[in-house]
């Protein structure tokens, strides 16, 4: 149990972490050189100084020294230990406040070779996962079945995933799938920057990339609005900023909180619905399902009923960019900092190979199958996913920036829009909350046919799609 106090104390530690990982980042070049966010060497920086490593090594010289436990107090410990699984709502229900919403028929016309190779990279971690698992690391290593979910959770899904995913783990018996979750993220999102890296530099030498170097920059807002949004919105925004008794922050906060009660009363309405009528056979899914799904749902209603009634201007998009970081950041910071490294090291065979299972798959779609999805800019366009698909979306805008600096390609709107079809269902969605519920309930084979057929029927549309679109 903590109190209030421990809760403050707790938070300025972690700011004061983010600042020394900042110094860090500047001053090392290697951290640098890998563009390592700050809230990453933060969450590090705090694991080194836990329990686990400098309270290791003083507790080996001497059992009585006061670092034996770690700089932090176990209370301090205790709160970052919850607060993942609480942060990561707020970031999903930021991911569409703001966004401009356009008709879906002109979203799939844009995007669908880039939803169709965005499903490939995460169906296809679940069935090399799952393969891995009934092959290898159970009859092998006699690790949980549960495993077979972790590349699509880690790589796909990111920290704040798999640190939402954390007690899933844990209430389903698989007690090392939080642990070797953070530190497979971990992995993915060093290897999505290298990975990256190089093969935009074999891409230039190549001649795969299209666009110039150099180009017209994006034209930019000085009042920090979207540069596509109608003037009339702009207006309305700024009218609303002069009359407002409160910060607009908290304003959009209060829009964000909004979105999470949505998303928990369709959470409770599920469950309520599996109780009354799948659930009285013994079948339970809905109950393993975090909230972030579900938040990130309430935020597109939300959208969707500010657009229909006239009021988007109340949101301010660059705000919300702000509230969904800051909770990242204590998402990415917290989850890092309480990780076993025990526990990863008591699994490291497993944690090698699904590794190098989800690198090697990841690097093969791109490569070998992003230009047979693509019908144009099939590297500037699938560099986005490949990244993505190997850390977060902030990695694969990441590697969109450096192969196509001033978007000549159109690759950062079909990106955007790809997550309307994407995020809601895997990337941290419904079926990646619900996976590991569902290999408990049906077993891992039923769930590899399940994932399997689901490949195929992507692979075949974005065969499809690709002679199509080339064709007009």
């Amino acid at each position: 149990m903590f109190k209030l106090i421990d809760v403050f104390w707790a938070y300025i530690l972690l700011a004061i972490l983010v600042l020394v990982g900042r110094f860090i980042r500047q001053r090392v070049q290697i951290v640098r050189a890998l563009f390592l966010p700050s809230s990453i060497v933060a969450g590090v920086l705090a694991l080194l100084l836990g329990p686990d490593v400098l309270g290791a090594a003083a507790g080996w010289m001497n059992p009585a020294s006061p670092l034996a436990t770690g700089v932090f107090p176990q209370v301090i410990r205790e709160v970052w230990r919850q607060s993942p699984s609480i942060f990561i709502n707020i970031v999903f229900a930021c991911l569409f406040l703001g966004e401009i919403i356009p008709g879906l028929s002109d979203i799939w016309r844009k995007a669908s070779p880039q939803v169709a190779l965005g499903q490939i990279f995460a169906w296809g971690q679940y069935v090399v996962g799952l393969l891995l698992a009934l092959l290898v690391l159970t009859p092998v290593f006699g690790m949980n079945p549960l495993a077979g979910t972790l590349i699509e959770v880690t790589f796909e899904g990111g920290h704040g995933t798999a640190a939402g995913m954390a007690e899933t783990f844990r209430e389903l018996g698989f007690e090392a799938g939080a642990d070797l979750a953070l530190a497979l993220a971990t992995v993915g999102i060093v290897s999505g920057v290298i990975a990256g890296t190089w093969l935009i530099d074999w891409g230039r030498r190549a001649g795969h990339i299209q666009v110039s170097a150099y180009g017209e920059p994006e034209p930019t807002d000085e009042e920090g609005d979207r540069a596509d949004e109608a003037p009339a919105i702009r207006q309305a925004r700024a009218r609303l900023w002069q009359d407002l008794m409160i910060d607009p922050l908290t304003l959009n906060f209060g829009f964000v909180g909004l979105a999470v009660v949505i998303g928990w009363l369709i959470l409770e309405a599920l469950k309520l619905l599996e109780a009354l009528t799948w659930g009285t056979t013994g079948l339970k899914l809905m109950v393993y399902v975090p909230l972030f799904p579900m938040s990130l749902i309430g935020g597109i209603i939300v959208q969707l009923l500010l657009v229909r009634t006239g009021r988007e201007y109340m949101v301010s998009r660059p705000l919300i960019n702000r509230i969904g970081g800051v909770a990242l950041d204590v998402t990415v910071v917290t989850a890092l900092a309480v990780i076993s490294i025990a526990t990863v090291g008591s699994n490291l065979g497993p944690f090698l190979i699904l590794s190098a299972a989800g690198i090697a798959w990841n690097i093969f779609v791109f490569v070998i199958l992003a230009p047979r999805i693509m019908p144009a800019y099939w590297f500037e366009r699938g560099i986005g996913d490949m990244g993505q698909s190997m850390g977060v979306t902030s990695t694969g805008l990441l590697l969109i920036r450096m192969v196509d600096p001033t978007n000549q390609s159109g690759a950062l709107e079909s990106f955007a829009y790809k997550q309307l079809f994407f995020e809601p269902i895997v990337g941290g969605g419904l079926f990646t909350a619900a996976a590991p519920a569902l290999v408990v309930q049906f077993g891992a084979p039923a769930v590899l046919a399940l994932t399997t057929i689901i490949l195929t029927f992507w692979l075949v549309f974005g065969f499809y799609n690709f002679k199509r679109m080339t064709k007009e």
